[in-house]
């Protein structure tokens, strides 16, 4: 039972040797001379202007929240999908129920305007 863990193992003990070869050597090889230029502060390929530190919208994050719930709940689609067949009338009006809810809360979101970009 245990030795069919064994490639995984192999695997896993191949990729942590990996992992420090490419540290150490990169430590070794590396040059270490600390510049201006180095130490300078880099955002995109731009100079950045005043503060670094400024406020971001909450905008943002709430679209970004949004996102992840719905994309979350989408994932649940999956499992269900594979096995439909099994799941019969039952599956069908419970997923209905589930879908049916995150339409009302989608309605919702976009009539309190949480999707505007203004």
């Amino acid at each position: 039972m245990l030795i069919d863990y064994l490639p995984i193992l192999f695997y896993f003990a191949i990729a942590v040797i990996f992992a420090c070869f490419a540290i150490t050597a990169s430590y070794l090889l590396g040059q270490r001379k600390r510049t201006a230029l180095k130490e300078a502060p880099f955002e995109c390929g731009m100079s950045t202007y005043g503060s670094s530190f400024r406020r971001i919208p909450i905008k943002y994050y709430v679209i970004a929240l949004l996102f992840l719930i719905f994309d979350i709940e989408i994932v649940f689609l999956y499992p269900w999908a594979v096995v439909f067949k099994e799941l019969r009338v039952f599956g069908f009006i419970s997923m209905a129920v589930f879908i049916g809810i995150l339409l009302i809360a989608y309605i919702y979101i976009w009539k309190k305007g949480a999707l505007e970009w203004e």
